[in-house]
């Protein structure tokens, strides 16, 4: 960077491949009131260029003198065809050789709930493979970035889990950053243990930056606390994606009838083969359900029901993924007070022996579809 060039209230245009204008990034954020890069001359325009005040095209630094500036020049003539009169410099830049991949939970769908790191990853990105389910934050990416959809719905994979991986390692050993970007977090049912193995593997530096799991947040978002004192000490949260053999249900039975509760992620397919396994276990039929479908989004919606009746009362309401679902009396914890977070009040939560209550402030979903789950499958 050019030490005369007073950049503090300049926007600074990064021209070069990302490879490149990656590794300058960095400086020139800190220098300058912001920066926006272009690996194509033919997205230089004038519109593009819109506040920018000071152009830096970076070169190969092993490139020879001559290659250089025929280099250079194309960028100069792309700015010229787009009438811009812009200070230039040209910068000789160290080639990375590879990139990185970041794993980054996106949180329960709130894209206000994502951490510092994780938006900061995300603004210095080339590419983001993005899951279904991760929240949208087009206004945090940097100009450029490409964002490569590769969720996953019940039945329907288009991009399968391998070849997600092959193109995000590929991408990263060809010198870019590499976000993966999830749903809730990477660990918790994600497949992000498996994309850090595969990044390991094939020698690729990965970072992973935890999450909010929807399993906690969706459930405290309408209201309901995971634990609660005098009524649960302790919370599990299983995968409901495919159903539970006898050991697990008989399991989970037991910890339900010790107090813990069971939180069920992907789980509204197999909702029939869960109830009825714990109800076979010993779980009493009047234990508190609840269905959160939705959690963080203008639809979110709360069913509550008991074991017993689940099943019928969430057909009812035509209950449908993504939903996290909640069995334990700390369904009912907070029923003599406001309700945080869905704007339901606490007079509609029904008894553990009343009827079905479904308190909504979206449109009903569609009954009948699969659920992939807020955390993975997506």
């Amino acid at each position: 960077m050019h030490a005369h060039v007073d950049l503090g209230s300049v926007t600074v245009a990064l021209l070069g491949p990302r490879r490149l204008t990656t590794t300058l990034r960095d400086t020139y954020q800190r220098a300058a009131a912001g920066v926006v890069e272009f690996d194509r001359p033919e997205d230089v325009s004038s519109r593009s260029l819109s506040g920018v005040g000071y152009a830096v095209i970076a070169v190969p630094e092993t490139t020879d003198s001559a290659d250089a500036l025929d280099g250079a020049d194309v960028w100069r003539g792309a700015l010229a065809t787009a009438g811009a009169a812009l200070p230039v410099s040209v910068e000789r830049v160290a080639e990375r050789t590879r990139g990185s991949i970041t794993l980054v939970g996106g949180g329960p769908g709130d894209p206000g709930l994502i951490t510092a790191a994780g938006l900061h990853a995300l603004a210095h990105a080339d590419v983001i493979y993005a899951d279904r389910l991760a929240p949208a934050v087009t206004d945090e990416l940097a100009p450029g970035v490409r964002v490569v959809p590769v969720g996953k719905r019940p039945g329907h994979h288009p991009v399968p889990q391998s070849e997600i991986q092959t193109q995000m390692i590929e991408a990263a050993l060809a010198g870019e950053t590499v976000v993966r970007f999830k749903g809730g977090d990477p660990f918790v049912f994600g497949r992000g243990g498996e994309e850090l193995l595969a990044c390991r593997e094939a020698g690729v530096d990965v970072h992973v930056i935890p999450g909010i799991t929807s399993a906690v947040a969706v459930p405290e978002n309408a209201g309901i606390p995971v634990t609660f004192r005098e009524l649960s000490r302790s919370f599990t949260v299983v995968s409901g994606h495919d159903p539970l053999d006898e050991n697990e249900l008989e399991h989970l039975a037991g910890l339900s009838r010790s107090g813990a509760t069971i939180v069920l992620l992907m789980g509204m397919a197999t909702l029939p083969q869960t109830v009825s396994g714990l109800a076979r276990h010993g779980l009493a039929g009047e234990t508190p359900l609840a269905v959160l479908e939705k959690g963080f989004s203008p639809e979110e919606r709360s069913t509550y029901t008991t074991l017993a009746t689940a099943v019928v009362d969430a057909a009812a309401a035509g209950c449908a993924s993504p939903a996290v679902t909640v069995i334990g009396p700390v369904v009912h914890a907070l029923a003599d007070g406001a309700r945080p977070g869905s704007g339901v009040p606490a007079s509609e939560m029904p008894t553990s022996d009343a009827p079905v209550s479904a308190a909504s402030n979206g449109d009903t979903p569609d009954a009948g579809t699969p659920d992939p789950g807020r955390e993975a499958r997506s």
